[in-house]
């Protein structure tokens, strides 16, 4: 009886050895050895970022594939399907070339985006921002300090033109303005000041030929020189937003700059209905001496004055240096991709300093990043002036805004009462502000 009472303790005792051994064998099965490769599920993407500070956890897996929609241009898909192919050699990843006109693909994204068959970028003007934002057709950016980093080598008024509303929604990659373009057989030396500018004009002018003409009621042109004393269209807070309630297009400092736009036609320095055509046209010919033009006339200028042509920024006024409107043009993530970092990654990639200068000796468009060298004299100016360049507001409110200051351009250029004038202008653009809201 004994004995069997102590086999029956024995077996019960080992019973819960087996039970406790199991527990910790299971215990212990959960965890992950450091050295296992096998549960790395990294796959090796921290190791192409340069990012330190960044944790394996923090970079999402490499893709297979990232699909762009390339403006259908010649030039610029020549230009990224070199450009990409470095990407790939890089980071592992393919990426797929889309031709796809720029114009065009909001609206296909619009259809294409939610069915989950769009691009992982598209590419766009930056002042469309408000409407795609508006749309939900672009993924707000979450930078990562090395992003974030590499982003501040890029132009600052560039880089702001793709947030809206204080938010960062795409990088940029070129950046279009215009200068000063001269005749030297005219004008040897860029006038460094707007009253060297007013001397040479006076100077210059006589009968048909005249020391400077431009474009001047067409506000892309005039925006420096009527905001140069300190107006503006809309007032931006330090993050870039704007306050479309606050207009600056009537205050003192425009309708002072207004008195010297004035000026030019009081003292008939510029023909009255002086527009483009003409413009090209007396420059061509040999009768100007300074012309405010962008790059898309050098081919022209050169066939018909040849060394004759010089390039400058505009000058400065009163010690400050007059900034021209900018058109620029960058990347944007697709809000229904799946690929937000890597997508971003290959946006800041394709716009590098490197890149840039890829991009521009093939598509000669001026690259939005700051570093890049242009061995070109005339393109070296034009991006100079890029980079003292404000951008075109990125909010719907802006369409309001050209054809009241347009008119009032052409009644400031007739004589009327500038002051008067502008007050209208700016009630104009509230009133059709106005009647947008819902």
């Amino acid at each position: 009886m004994f004995k069997s009472k102590s086999l029956l303790l024995s077996l019960m005792l080992l019973l819960v050895l087996s039970i406790a051994l199991v527990a910790c064998s299971s215990d212990e099965e959960t965890e992950t050895p450091a050295d296992d490769p096998a549960e790395d599920t990294t796959d090796d993407a921290t190791e192409d970022t340069d990012d330190g500070d960044d944790v394996a956890g923090d970079v999402p897996e490499k893709p297979e594939e990232l699909t762009m929609w390339v403006n259908d241009e010649d030039a610029q898909l020549d230009a990224y399907e070199e450009i990409t192919a470095r990407f790939t050699a890089e980071y592992g990843i393919d990426v797929n070339i889309i031709p796809y006109s720029m114009l065009d693909q909001v609206d296909g994204l619009s259809l294409d985006g939610p069915q989950g068959l769009g691009p992982d970028l598209f590419f766009q003007p930056h002042d469309r921002m408000g409407d795609i934002v508006l749309q939900g057709l672009a993924a707000e950016l979450e930078l990562t300090d090395d992003q974030l980093a590499r982003l501040g080598d890029y132009s600052e008024e560039a880089v702001q033109s793709f947030s809206y509303e204080g938010v960062q929604y795409g990088i940029p990659a070129v950046v279009e303005t215009y200068g000063l373009f001269r005749n030297t057989e005219l004008v040897p030396e860029a006038p460094e000041t707007m009253d060297e500018l007013m001397d040479i004009a006076r100077e210059l002018t006589d009968g048909d030929t005249y020391g400077f003409l431009m474009e001047a009621t067409n506000f892309y042109f005039t925006y420096p020189f009527l905001t140069g004393k300190g107006g503006y269209i809309f007032a931006q807070d330090a993050s870039g937003a704007y306050d479309i309630d606050d207009i600056g297009l009537s205050n003192a400092g425009a309708v002072e700059a207004a008195e010297t736009i004035q000026a030019w036609f009081e003292e008939d320095l510029m023909p009255v209905g002086i527009d483009g055509d003409i413009m090209n046209g007396l420059f061509t010919e040999g009768k100007v001496g300074m012309v405010v033009t962008g790059p898309w006339n050098i081919a022209d200028y050169s066939e018909h004055i040849g060394d004759n042509l010089a390039i400058s920024t505009l000058p400065t006024w009163d010690g400050e240096p007059l900034n021209s409107f900018s058109g620029n043009k960058g990347w944007l993530v697709n809000y229904y991709s799946d690929n937000y970092y890597w997508a971003t990654e290959l946006a800041l990639f394709i716009t590098n300093g490197e890149n840039s200068e890829t991009y521009f000796e093939i598509a000669r468009e001026i690259p939005a990043h700051s570093a890049v060298s242009i061995d070109d004299p005339f393109m070296a100016a034009i991006f100079d002036q890029a980079q003292l360049a404000e951008p075109m507001p990125n909010v719907p409110e802006m369409g309001q805004v050209w054809d009241p200051i347009a008119e009032a351009l052409e009644f400031i250029t007739q004589g009327d009462d500038i002051q008067e004038v502008l007050d209208e202008a700016v009630e104009q653009i509230r009133e059709q502000i106005a009647m947008m809201q819902p």
